[in-house]
């Protein structure tokens, strides 16, 4: 006989008692795991040939702070996978606007502020028409 509280004997409706455990309730748990690897940055030649400027360009962006690069043990520049599609914003900005390039950052913060704001007004009035539920 086990100590087991489960399988101990209860007394079945109408007064007989009952010898047979209850089946125990299995739960169907799986585990994910996902390795920590930091995101792959991408050196300054990749950067240069993905978005068709010069090495020199992208260094004067850099200085300027218009793309975000880190430097690497060996001091070299290494920027994040985002960093081509930065850069081609920056060239669309400059030939469409009559800018420089100190002014486009201002107005790449300028656009960033902007679609924040319209993301946190979509998620308000998405959470504003759930509570229309009682019209």
């Amino acid at each position: 006989m086990s100590n087991d509280p489960r399988s101990a004997a209860a007394p079945a409706p109408g007064g007989a008692s009952r010898t047979e455990a209850a089946p125990a309730q299995h739960l169907d748990v799986r585990v994910r795991s996902y390795a920590m690897v930091p995101a792959r940055r991408l050196d300054l030649d990749t950067v240069a040939r993905r978005s068709g400027l010069h090495p020199d360009l992208v260094r004067r962006f850099v200085s300027l702070g218009l793309v975000e690069a880190t430097r690497d043990a060996r001091g070299e520049l290494r920027f994040a996978p985002t960093a081509p599609a930065t850069l081609a914003r920056i060239q669309r900005l400059r030939a469409g606007l009559p800018l420089n390039y100190a002014s486009i950052g201002l107005v790449l913060d300028l656009l960033d502020r902007i679609a924040e704001l319209e993301d946190a007004l979509r998620r308000s009035n998405t959470s504003s028409r759930r509570d229309e539920s009682w019209i």
